[in-house]
């Protein structure tokens, strides 16, 4: 986590990682470095840092004489990052079961209902990570939810953005897993977030690929 006052790198990381994963710089798009550091009112060394930053997370690549471009999907990347996501997030969420209070439980159903009345898909993601990360701050392991974190940071959330019924569906799957930890039944609460992960992902893989299943976390999938 970054400590005092955002740097311009900072600045411009955050805000091109917000464009890319709201689906504003499209996959495959050009990123000149001029018209990068134009558009920022910055000198073209923050705006290289920034760029070596999100190509470490693996949302841009650069590549010999022909720049710097949106980074395509890998799906071999997005399937590794689904299964350490289930391990790590059904983990943090069986956690936070017996740490949640009645006003974290208050705050989540209402990030719900936000986000799913945003006219705004961006806005509906946002909300959908601050429900999230609400959950998984109360973990009681900061450096977990930092991990966490930064799988999040190149999940591409910008696929699914625009699709009805994920958001719906996922709407769902969020008051599940609500409810199971108002009941504070850990076990129930851990199934409704792998469900939740398993959902999402089987969405992902349709977008990229066009066929479903099977499920490469269980562990007779090769």
């Amino acid at each position: 986590m970054r400590a005092g006052l955002p740097t311009k790198r900072d600045q411009i990381v955050d805000e091109l990682r917000r464009q890319i994963l709201a689906g504003d710089l499209p996959r495959g798009a050009r990123m000149p470095q001029d018209e990068l550091a134009r558009e920022f009112g910055a000198s073209i060394t923050p705006v290289r840092e920034a760029l070596r930053l999100l190509e470490a997370e693996g949302l841009v690549v650069a590549e010999p004489h022909r720049g710097v471009r949106v980074a395509g999907v890998d799906v071999d990347q997005v399937t590794a990052t689904y299964v350490v996501r289930r391990l790590t997030e059904t983990y943090a969420m069986r956690r936070a079961t017996l740490r949640l209070s009645r006003r974290d439980l208050t705050r989540a159903r209402g990030l719900l209902e936000t986000g799913a009345a945003a006219a705004d898909p961006a806005a509906a993601r946002d909300r959908n990570r601050e429900f999230h990360f609400l959950l998984y701050e109360r973990c009681g392991m900061p450096g977990l939810v930092e991990r966490i974190a930064t799988m999040w940071q190149a999940f591409p959330w910008d696929l699914m953005l625009h699709s009805e019924a994920r958001s719906a569906a996922s709407h769902r799957e969020h008051l599940a897993m609500v409810e199971a930890l108002e009941v504070g039944d850990p076990n129930a609460v851990a199934a409704a977030t792998e469900q939740h992960l398993r959902n999402g992902f089987a969405a992902i893989l349709l977008q990229l690929s066009g066929r479903e299943g099977p499920d490469p976390f269980d562990v007779d999938v090769d």
